[in-house]
């Protein structure tokens, strides 16, 4: 997968794209990051990328030629059109599902904006989907880009070290992950549930479900509305439930 970032401030994106699962993607050719300043792609003198608003209003906003120049060079050679994402507080809500369904491209563009926003154009006639990581204001789309640019990478073939990883995370399977435990098996009193050390294969991944679904329950009652459950289970929780 080829990830592109437009941002004004490419050297955040050094240290995250470096380091840890990232870094690792890219040396084992798994991923491709490139941070690039569009800036560069500015045809004004001063190379500005900001304006004042028609109509007036406080702030600056984002010109459209330096981010259409930007993806224009991105993508001249390219067949077809890559998903172009701007990062943008009045976009869609991230979820894992998103995470999972944009990590089956090949090619990425993220657009990281500043000041007030964007030139509605860009909005409009260059993008192909606007995420917002929550209901919050970020200085820029910087920090949104990074975090949602991790989730994808570490979804991706190879990425992780144990590929079972990603597929029994929080959220993906819609429900929030089961606890996890470690040696030694009591420490300070405090035990390892016997199921887990019973060697007892479907014993374990029965309590892990049932874990699963009562961590579920406690945190996020919300995510069992629309979680692939059987009967058994919606049983099982209306009990507890009543309990």
């Amino acid at each position: 997968m080829k990830i592109d970032v437009l941002t004004l401030f490419p050297e955040m994106f050094e240290g995250v794209f470096n380091t840890s699962i990232l870094g690792k993607a890219q040396q084992k050719g798994i991923a491709q990051l490139n941070a690039i300043n569009f800036r560069a792609f500015s045809t004004n003198k001063h190379n500005t990328v900001d304006d004042y608003a028609y109509g007036g209003g406080g702030g600056m906003v984002l010109k459209p030629e330096p981010i259409f120049a930007a993806v224009d060079h991105l993508t001249e050679s390219l067949e077809s059109k890559p998903r172009i994402i701007l990062m943008c507080p009045q976009g869609e809500r991230y979820s894992q599902k998103k995470a999972e369904e944009l990590s089956k491209e090949e090619h990425l563009i993220f657009i990281c904006g500043h000041y007030e926003g964007y030139d509605e154009r860009i909005r409009e006639f260059l993008v192909t989907d606007e995420i917002s990581i929550g209901d919050y204001v970020l200085t820029g789309g910087e920090l949104p880009a990074m975090t949602i640019i991790d989730s994808i990478v570490r979804l991706l073939p190879g990425a992780l070290g144990n590929e079972t990883s990603a597929i029994t995370d929080s959220f993906s399977t819609g429900l929030l992950e089961y606890p996890h435990y470690t040696r030694p098996a009591e420490y300070r009193g405090m035990k390892v549930p016997d199921a887990l050390l019973s060697g007892h294969h479907v014993k374990i991944e029965q309590w892990r479900r049932e874990q699963s679904l009562l961590r579920t329950l406690e945190r996020r009652p919300d995510l069992l509305e629309t979680a692939n459950l059987s009967d058994k289970e919606r049983k099982w929780l209306s009990t507890i439930k009543k309990s």
